[in-house]
């Protein structure tokens, strides 16, 4: 992974890399003019890094690697302890899709139990509009499940907001980020 001769690695902008510390995707690093260094960005945060690859002058190992098969399967075999990754891809996709985005089973699940559990508050606070609309409930029983039902929706705008810009992340990566931002 790391290149053993004396000349290091030189990372720059645009690069896809790999960094093992951050997680195990693919990321894209770019030219962070405000510090003066490459950053990329993943799960909604941003990671610094110098062109040789390290987050310091002082670090001890290597923090980006180049993507590359070799690198990845090197990685795969350092933190999985394996030499090969085996895995399961269950293709959706037509014929005619020119761009694929590959996801965990568990990052899918993942959105798929926020989705879920999102339209299951919003059938509850449905039945409570009703409730108060047909007059079953009394006024300050009304007030207390408003504010309650406040506090839901603003946890919840919260987590799909974040959900959904972790997912438009992906996205920008592709040419539907692209046609977005026209």
């Amino acid at each position: 992974m790391r290149n053993l001769s004396s000349t290091p690695e030189i990372f720059k902008d645009g690069n896809s890399v790999l960094c093992p510390s951050v997680g195990n995707g693919t990321y894209k690093l770019f030219n962070d003019k405000e510090y003066d260094c490459l950053g990329l960005t993943a799960n909604g945060k941003t990671y610094h890094y110098r062109t040789d690859g390290n987050v310091s002058r002082n670090d001890a190992a290597q923090s980006l690697f180049h993507d590359t098969p070799a690198n990845r399967q090197a990685i795969a075999t350092l933190y999985r302890g394996n030499q090969s990754i085996q895995r399961t891809v269950i293709d959706t996709t037509e014929a005619d899709d020119k761009e694929v985005i590959l996801i965990s089973a568990f990052d899918l699940s993942d959105i798929v139990c926020d989705i879920e559990s999102a339209a299951t508050v919003i059938s509850d606070i449905g039945k409570l509009l009703a409730l108060i609309h047909y007059e079953k409930i009394d006024t300050n029983t009304a007030i207390s499940m408003a504010r309650l039902t406040h506090d839901t929706t603003v946890t919840w705008d919260d987590l799909l907001q974040r959900q959904v810009s972790s997912i438009k992340e992906t996205l920008a990566m592709t040419r539907y980020g692209k046609e977005g931002k026209q």
